[in-house]
């Protein structure tokens, strides 16, 4: 069973990858678009990588307010969602995705990368947190029944 987390953004949609057994998120790759409503491109890549990887589920990061209502980021993440599940007929899961960046670019700045460099990993780094933590919450629901 594989799992696709997804970290959408207004330029970039980070992409992380579970293993086969459904415990750990890698990062995969970032896809970058010129305009955030283009994304014809980006949903072509998105539905090649579910069928090379046999992808089951796909994650997409949620991020309400931090007083627990939706925004318009959260908004489009939810049109996001609609054209994900229309494009490639798979389940789409929104997962809260609140402070998962700032979760991404402090790893980075304690890992060493330098400031001009974090851009290019964040997004990816960003989805690996979601999916991962998507996965957990999958493992302990399981181990708890």
């Amino acid at each position: 069973m594989r799992i696709l987390g997804l970290d959408y953004g207004s330029k970039t949609v980070g992409v992380a990858l579970s293993d086969p057994l459904g415990l750990t998120a890698q990062n995969l790759e970032t896809i970058w678009r010129k305009q955030e409503n283009k994304l014809r491109q980006t949903l072509a890549r998105i539905e090649e990588l579910t069928k090379e990887y046999q992808v089951e589920t796909i994650v997409v990061g949620y991020p309400k307010n931090m007083n627990n209502t939706v925004g318009e980021r959260a908004e489009k993440a939810l049109e996001f969602k609609e054209k994900l599940e229309s494009r490639t007929g798979l389940p789409v899961v929104m997962w809260d995705e609140r402070l998962t960046t700032l979760e991404a670019n402090r790893t980075l700045m304690e890992a060493g990368v330098r400031r001009e460099n974090r851009k290019q990993c964040l997004d990816g780094l960003a989805a690996v947190f979601i999916l991962q933590g998507y996965l957990d919450y999958l493992r302990l629901n399981r181990e708890e029944v």
